[in-house]
C-alpha cells in the first residue's frame, strides 16, 4: 500500500462531493485529506484526494469516479508525479513565550511563522509535508498547545496538466 493522490475536476454542482466520497466510503477506503478548490479551467472544481490504496485499487476506484455524472475526468499520482503541500495551524499560549526562546527556536528550526499575536496566544503558521507538520505539533504538545488544524493536502502534478490535453483531444 501506498500513498496515491487523486485529482478529479467537475463542474460545480450540487452533490457532487457527496457522491465521491460515497463511491470512497462504500468500498471501506479511508480518505486521509480532501480539499476542494478552482481549477485553472474557469467554472470548473479540482478536488484533492489523498489515499492510502494498492495501484489496482486506486485505479480501478479512479475509473467509478470518472464515469459518474458531472465528473469531466479523474486522474490519479504517486507521491513521486506530484508537488504537495498542507498548511498548519497551532495556537499556543502567549505566556510559553516569556522568559525562555524555546518557542522561538521551534518556529526558527521547523520553518515556521507567527501569524498572529494576540493578549493570551499565538498562533503559528508551519507549511509542508504531514510529516513536517507533525513534527511541529509533537514540539509543541511538550510546552502547551491550546489548538492545532490542519488542511488536506493540495497538490499540482508535474506532468502538464491533463485535463486541458484530455478536453482538448475530446473537442476535436
Amino acid at each position: 500500500m501506498q500513498e496515491y493522490t487523486l485529482t478529479v475536476f467537475s463542474e460545480d454542482k450540487t452533490g457532487i462531493l457527496s457522491r465521491i466520497v460515497t463511491i470512497i466510503s462504500r468500498r471501506h477506503f479511508d480518505i486521509k485529506s480532501i480539499t476542494v478548490s478552482p481549477s485553472s479551467i474557469e467554472g470548473i472544481y479540482r478536488f484533492t484526494i489523498m489515499l492510502v490504496l494498492e495501484e489496482e485499487q486506486v485505479r480501478k476506484l479512479t475509473e467509478q469516479i470518472d464515469k459518474q455524472i458531472d465528473v469531466l475526468k479523474a486522474f490519479y499520482y504517486d507521491n513521486s508525479q506530484i508537488i504537495y503541500q498542507e498548511i498548519a495551524l497551532y495556537k499556543v499560549s502567549t505566556e510559553v513565550f516569556y522568559g525562555s526562546d524555546t518557542v522561538e527556536n521551534l518556529i526558527r528550526t521547523h520553518s515556521a511563522r507567527i501569524l498572529s499575536v494576540e493578549k493570551e496566544y499565538i498562533v503559528i503558521e508551519k507549511t509542508g509535508h504531514q510529516n513536517e507538520t507533525e513534527a511541529l505539533l509533537d514540539e509543541l504538545k511538550k510546552i502547551g498547545l491550546f489548538e492545532f488544524v490542519r488542511s488536506g493536502r493540495v497538490a499540482i502534478v508535474k506532468p502538464m496538466e491533463r485535463l486541458k490535453n484530455y478536453l482538448k483531444s475530446i473537442e476535436g
